[in-house]
Formats: structure tokens, C-alpha cells, sequence
């Protein structure tokens, strides 16, 4: 069988190899079938490699989200509680969308490894938060005092927990030189994500556990005073 090897390699300053890759799957490859039927063609490469790599993502996203349910359920003696925790993982993705979108980059693979490394980082400010919600509860205050009560006592705190782990990052996401640019979509997952997710979870997270609260899915408190 004679086959032809196309290489080549892309300029990340211009555009990404799936943009190429859709362009000529869509435009050119159909066009190519239809005039030589018997022809056939197979993509490796870098876009092979990428599918590879995003099902290991997948899989790795999975077992840490189910160990981290683990360990929270053990923490809270709850089932529920750990899913209000773990909401701050899907509040990461809004920033990482929007941060892209208003710097000009594609989402990439790095991209995503930058979304999943903040699901074990972004559920440190949910589990703060929760915490100190139910010590308000333990003494006394009922679940819609305790969410306010908790917002603003820990306001501080939570800002400060973020911003750090966000300025040790946005030099990168301003780097210039041609080998940051690999690393410059992870950087931007980073911080937009932890922005977004530390803005909602000040404020969805206490009304997720009230509206739990209301209808009893919530672990037991007993007041200690």
C-alpha cells in the first residue's frame, strides 16, 4: 500500500494544531475522499498524543474527585455537604472560559491541566467557609444568620488565601518569551479560575446550604449554648 507523510509543525503564536487539524478535517479531507474513493488517512501526532493525554485527564479528574468526596465525607459526616463544597470545582470552569476569552487564547490542553489541578485547590476556601458555618450553627444561629455571618467573617481570609496563590502566577500569564508559551494557558486557567471561584463561593455556597438546609439534607447540629 503507498502511503504520503504530511509533517509539520504549528506556530502557537498564530494558531493552535486543532484549529489547523478541524479546518483541514472539515474543508479538505472530504473533498480529497470523494475524488480519490479509495484513499483513507489516519491523524497521529500531536493530535494523537493530545487524545491520549485527555483521557488519562479524565480518568485522573475522576479518581481525585471522588477522593476528595471521600475524605470530605469523613470530614462533615455528610453526603450532601461535600457536594456544596466540591460546587467551587464547576465555579473554577466559568473563570477559566471567561479568563481565555478576555486575554485572546484558545482553551489548549494546557488549559485543562490548569483546570484540573484547581479542583483539589479551589474546594480550600468551600471547606473554610462550610466550617465556619456550622460553628455559627453548633452556637446557636440559625442557617440563614450562620451563611451571612460566615460570608463576612471570612471574607478576609478567603481573599487572602487566593490572591496569594493567584500573584505567584500572573507574571506568567503576562510572559512574553516563546517558551512560556506553552505554560501561559495553564497560568490563565489558574487564576481566572481561582478569581471566579472565590467571588461565587462567598456568595453561592452559603445560599446552596441554606436551601439544603430548608429541606433537612444537611448533617445535624446541635446547639452548644
Amino acid at each position: 500500500m503507498r502511503t504520503a507523510t504530511l509533517r509539520g509543525d504549528v506556530d502557537s503564536r498564530l494558531t493552535n494544531t486543532a484549529a489547523v487539524l478541524g479546518k483541514l478535517t472539515a474543508d479538505y479531507l472530504p473533498e480529497l475522499k470523494e475524488k480519490f474513493a479509495g484513499v483513507d488517512f489516519a491523524i497521529e501526532g500531536e493530535t494523537a498524543e493530545s487524545a491520549k493525554t485527555a483521557g488519562s485527564i479524565q480518568r485522573g479528574l475522576l479518581i481525585g474527585l471522588i477522593g476528595v468526596f471521600i475524605l470530605l465525607s469523613f470530614q462533615f459526616q455528610s453526603y450532601i455537604e461535600p457536594l456544596i463544597v466540591m460546587a467551587a470545582i464547576p465555579f473554577s470552569l466559568i473563570g477559566v472560559i471567561l479568563g481565555h476569552l478576555a486575554l485572546g487564547f484558545p482553551l489548549t490542553m494546557p488549559s485543562m491541566l490548569g483546570f484540573v489541578s484547581l479542583a483539589g485547590v479551589v474546594v480550600n476556601d468551600s471547606i473554610l467557609l462550610v466550617l465556619f458555618l456550622k460553628q455559627k450553627r453548633a452556637e446557636g444561629a440559625d442557617p440563614i444568620e450562620a451563611a451571612g455571618q460566615a460570608s463576612r467573617d471570612r471574607f478576609r481570609a478567603i481573599l487572602i488565601t487566593s490572591l496569594t496563590t493567584m500573584a505567584g502566577l500572573i507574571p506568567l500569564t503576562f510572559e512574553t518569551s516563546l517558551q512560556a508559551v506553552v505554560l501561559i494557558p495553564l497560568a490563565i486557567s489558574i487564576v481566572f479560575g481561582m478569581l471566579a471561584s472565590t467571588l461565587l463561593v462567598l456568595l453561592v455556597i452559603p445560599c446552596m446550604y441554606v436551601c439544603l438546609s430548608d429541606f433537612g439534607m444537611t448533617a445535624s447540629i446541635k446547639a452548644t449554648k
